[in-house]
């Protein structure tokens, strides 16, 4: 289980929540930035034990959160359904109800609309500004995202939505590939409702073809790659087919998802490249409007929440393209990125003091 918080547990964590501070600096949002979680493994459990664990879990963490100092919100392994335990017991903790001390949560007590679809959404908004850039589109493209999770899944809604044709998609044993375009009124059912494998996606497609592993899905040709399962899926093999076969841009919806050796393949064939830590801060973004909205005490539209995340990855994208220009890397959206966060954090901390 992974969560957003600003207390580290292992080296891991202090590299992951390192990371966390400059993509949540990017965002403009007054945030900070951390990572943390456990060791436990929910695969097998049932709902009651990972109830009991979440709720011993935040009987200690609840000491060292709330609204106003640490903001944990969900990750791999720690969706609705735990953030919802965990908001349970620390309200039990407080006896008080303070919407702001998690995000993610249900949309009954305090969650924001749109927080679900935002990391998915994000990166496709951020895509599609890189694209724009060079008179190219969604439009009419070949896309293969990795994941069948709620960044998979959202990618692939978006990237429908502005004509994108998905042929392929994965979970931890394998992936699908459709050539007539993904159908992700199946894969939502399969994954969000029936918590199934997506190999059952062929027991209702025949058409479609199932393969077991993960790697093979980069061999599929494609003009567009969002890889948004986990870190490092993308490795040098990888990247050299999908530069082979053609891929015009690669968009990384989940953490650090291509290896140092892949990003150098793609910058080096001049494929348009665009990083974690700007194009999956959908989320995060997200999570500082619900924090807003709890503050606020009122809740806004989808359309609302949608309008300003697009507005977000916007600024991002050009804050981040601005860095490259005048550190001498024009259009290096890696150098770029980490530049603008890190001269956001460091401006800020040299404003107060370096306390």
């Amino acid at each position: 289980m992974v969560y957003a918080f600003t207390l580290p547990l292992t080296e891991h964590y202090k590299f992951l929540g390192f990371e966390q501070i400059f993509k949540n600096a990017l965002t403009g949002q007054p945030i900070g930035g951390g990572k943390g979680g456990s060791d436990f493994d929910p695969k097998g459990k049932s709902d009651t034990e990972i109830m009991r664990f979440t709720q011993s879990f935040m009987s200690e963490l609840g000491k060292y959160i709330g609204p106003d100092v640490d903001v944990p919100a969900g990750d791999i392994g720690v969706g609705a359904r735990e953030i919802g335990f965990m908001f349970g017991q620390y309200k039990k903790m407080r006896g008080a109800f303070e919407a702001g001390v998690l995000t993610g949560k249900g949309i009954g007590y305090g969650g924001s609309l749109g927080r679900k679809e935002a990391t998915g959404y994000g990166t496709v908004y951020f895509v599609n500004e890189m694209l724009k850039d060079k008179g190219l589109s969604f439009q009419g493209s070949t896309v293969v995202v990795s994941g069948s999770g709620n960044v998979s899944i959202y990618a692939m809604e978006k990237a429908m939505e502005l004509g994108a044709k998905v042929v392929a998609c994965s979970d931890s044993n394998g992936y699908v590939y459709d050539q007539d375009g993904i159908n992700l009124d199946t894969v939502k059912r399969l994954k969000e409702v029936e918590g199934k494998r997506i190999k059952e996606y062929i027991t209702e497609h025949s058409h479609a073809h199932y393969f077991e592993g993960c790697e093979g899905i980069w061999s599929i040709p494609c003009d567009i790659a969002l890889p948004c399962a986990t870190q490092n899926e993308i490795g040098m093999i990888a990247a050299k087919i999908l530069v082979s076969n053609g891929v015009k841009a690669v968009g990384e919806g989940a953490n650090m998802p291509s290896t140092l050796e892949a990003i150098d393949i793609f910058l080096g064939n001049n494929i348009l490249f665009a990083p974690a830590k700007a194009a999956n801060a959908g989320g995060v973004s997200v999570s500082a409007l619900e924090m807003a909205q709890n503050s606020m005490r009122l809740s806004w539209s989808l359309e609302e929440v949608d309008e300003k995340l697009q507005g977000i990855m916007k600024n991002i994208y050009r804050d981040s393209m601005k860095a490259a220009d005048e550190y001498d890397a024009p259009g290096n959206l890696v150098v770029g990125s980490n530049i603008a966060g890190f001269v956001k954090v460091a401006d800020a901390m040299i404003a107060q003091g370096v306390v």
